[in-house]
């Protein structure tokens, strides 16, 4: 005998009951697809900014690393050319170094072009250091403060200094001594292999530039016994590269390192 429930649900008033809760149940779901389709209709309009910000922090960092990049470079160059003009002034009083009549008439009795070339080279070679120790996943950490690079500074002015004020019997004698003297400024301030080995490669290509200047006849020495040139001035050339390498490194403390682009 069937049940009064069945008679219920099998009546026609409850299936014409149930019709518009299917039909809002099918018109909600094209709305819902739609809604779906939506999403990356948005993404690809520029809704979501996220892909284009690691690329725009990126591009500052590049900014801001060529910023503090120019920046060194003119400290650097602007010590250079103080260097160039107070040092080479030792040499010019002390007849150490004779250029000709007409081109000492400039700032401090030097060639105009003296100091503008050792401060590009002071630049090239504070930048150089920095560069090298990170290369070589080095970096150096021995004395990096302010207090010892201008310590470093006086040293390698006075080893200048005693090569145009100190009296020996022979250059041989002098040579030895500033060579003495240029090791223990590398061996003071900087004691890596990486300075000692700058070092002597700018001590090399600046002696062999010199060489070729007083061959020209640009200027000369007095008293030649290396060839044309003084045989200490490589010692000078070395302690030079070791101080400003110094400078180039106590400046880059603290800088990111260059950004790669991918």
């Amino acid at each position: 005998m069937p049940r009064l429930h069945d008679h219920f649900w099998s009546c026609p008033c409850a299936g014409a009951a149930r019709r518009p809760s299917l039909q809002r149940a099918r018109a909600a779901k094209p709305v819902a697809e739609l809604g779906d389709m939506s999403a990356p209709v948005a993404q690809a309009a520029g809704a979501d900014p996220s892909p284009r910000g690691p690329r725009a922090g990126a591009s500052g960092r590049a900014n801001s690393w060529h910023h503090d990049l120019v920046q060194r470079s003119l400290v650097l160059f602007s010590v250079g050319v103080v260097l160039a003009l107070v040092l080479n002034l030792l040499q010019i009083q002390r007849n150490v170094t004779l250029f000709p009549d007409e081109v000492i008439a400039t700032i401090f009795s030097s060639a105009w072009w003296v100091p503008p070339c050792c401060g590009t080279a002071a630049a090239v070679v504070g930048l150089l250091y920095p560069c090298i120790d990170s290369h070589l996943g080095e970096p150096h950490k021995f004395k990096r403060e302010w207090a010892s690079v201008m310590r470093c500074i006086a040293v390698f002015v006075g080893i200048n200094h005693a090569s145009a004020k100190l009296d020996f019997a022979n250059n041989v004698q002098l040579s030895l001594t500033l060579a003495a003297l240029s090791l223990g400024l590398w061996w003071t301030f900087d004691r890596s292999r990486s300075g000692l080995g700058l070092g002597i490669t700018i001590a090399f290509l600046a002696t062999l530039i010199t060489q070729l200047l007083v061959y020209n006849g640009v200027y000369q020495y007095t008293s030649p016994d290396f060839l044309y040139i003084r045989s200490w001035l490589p010692c000078i050339f070395f302690s030079g590269g070791v101080t400003v390498g110094n400078i180039g490194r106590q400046l880059a403390m603290g800088v990111p390192e260059k950004p790669h682009s991918d």
